[in-house]
């Protein structure tokens, strides 16, 4: 268990509310952990990914006996967890990328997700086929950009496992959090894409033996090239930037569900965020394309005849205001 520090000076108090949660929290700080046997694959895997994830990324040199999916040992296991969150507490970080390659399941990379210093939920992939950023000779994109994420089948919204990883790989990869972007601000785009779905795939099993029969993930990296299309609006091409990673599905740990409800939490919205039409929706309210607050108001029937005008002599009621208009005697003019 770790202790709790109490800050001695302003500079450390500084350093502990940075640490605090907000309401808009900062880019996730991902560390690359090497196990005790990673091959060449692994390690070039681990090493355009963080090129990705730059400048939130850290790497650590040495190996690491780390095995977070062996928790039934405990000489592995729970040492592995201790390990990942007193790492995830020392560098502020919560994610982790850890590549490890065994006989049982060569090139190996699992992506671990932490919750207030505790193991959210993890994911464990395996590479098939990896094409490094060196080998294709294209420009690359600016580290620290915001990238364009592209999920493209339906099984990212459909199928459990790859929920999961669509989740893990958006927090992987989203950076800071920002209002609003500029077309020219979009430098690269990572795509993520299934092989075709086998027909046999139950949908609903997340069971261990349908792992086989899960299709293949496939991550693409491309960068935007604006060009001209005669119009405001330009046309954009996508140059092959690299890294190209086929990966399968293999071991995963489902987060726990009260520490999920609790991580899924979103703090009270500002008098100012509600006028702005966020949150619950209320109702005759509304937000217009161009995000304006628009309401609407319901009023009585309205009584003219009790409508208060201004004061004048033409105005003022006579001795047949209650008469009708065939009820009133008509006036006769002489004529000569």
């Amino acid at each position: 268990m770790l202790r709790v520090v109490k800050p001695r000076n302003a500079r450390s108090k500084r350093a502990l509310d940075a640490r605090e949660p907000k309401e808009i929290e900062d880019a996730r700080i991902a560390i690359f952990v090497k196990g005790t046997h990673t091959g060449e694959v692994v390690n070039n895997v681990m090493k355009d990914l963080m090129a990705l994830k730059r400048p939130d990324a850290i790497s650590f040199s040495k190996k690491n006996v780390i095995h977070p999916f062996d928790e039934s040992s405990p000489t592995s296991g729970s040492s592995s967890i201790q390990s990942l969150e007193f790492w995830s507490a020392k560098n502020d970080a919560s994610l982790f990328a850890i590549g490890q390659s065994t006989k049982k399941r060569p090139n190996g990379l699992t992506f671990v997700r932490m919750y207030d210093g505790k193991v959210l939920d993890m994911v464990e992939v395996g590479i098939e086929n990896f094409v490094s950023m060196n080998d294709i000779k294209s420009a690359k994109s600016t580290p620290g950009h915001k990238p364009l994420m592209h999920f493209a089948s339906e099984l990212f919204d459909t199928h459990p496992r790859f929920i999961q990883l669509k989740s893990m790989l958006m927090s992987f990869f989203n950076g800071e959090e920002v209002e609003s972007i500029c077309l020219a601000g979009i430098e690269h785009v990572i795509s993520v894409s299934c092989a075709p779905t086998p027909v046999t795939l139950n949908t609903a099993s997340t069971s261990a033996d349908t792992a086989t029969s899960l299709p293949k993930v496939y991550i693409r990296a491309y960068t935007t090239k604006l060009l001209s299309s005669g119009t405001r609006i330009p046309r954009v091409e996508l140059v092959n930037m690299g890294p190209s990673i086929d990966l399968v599905l293999r071991r995963h740990r489902d987060p726990d569900s009260e520490m999920l409800k609790q991580a899924m939490r979103r703090p009270k919205l500002k008098k100012t965020d509600v006028e702005k039409g966020l949150g619950k929706k209320r109702k005759n309210f509304e937000v217009d394309e161009m995000g304006d607050l628009r309401g609407r108001v319901h009023v009585g029937k309205q009584d003219l005849d009790k409508l208060q005008t201004r004061k004048m002599k033409g105005l003022k009621g006579g001795a047949f205001d209650g008469e009708t208009e065939e009820e009133r005697p008509t006036k006769r003019i002489k004529t000569s």
